[in-house]
């Protein structure tokens, strides 16, 4: 499994998520207006990035399978 290709992809985009994750909630704290609307778009990207997380993740559980 660890040889795999697409688990490393899929390693990848998780890590993604949790960078942009804390990207976002570190410009929670800041208190300006310029900072809440970045974070705002850090968090709709993120959830974007997640669901991209989520697809490879079950299609790379779903390849391994035998699928």
């Amino acid at each position: 499994m660890m040889n795999d290709p697409l688990f490393y992809v899929v390693a990848a985009a998780c890590l993604a998520v949790l960078g942009i994750l804390v990207l976002g909630i570190s410009n929670f704290g800041k208190g300006t207006l310029e900072a809440a609307k970045k974070s705002n778009r850090m968090m709709k990207l993120r959830i974007v990035a997640q669901f991209i997380a989520v697809v490879l993740l079950l299609l790379f559980v779903w390849l391994r399978s035998g699928g």
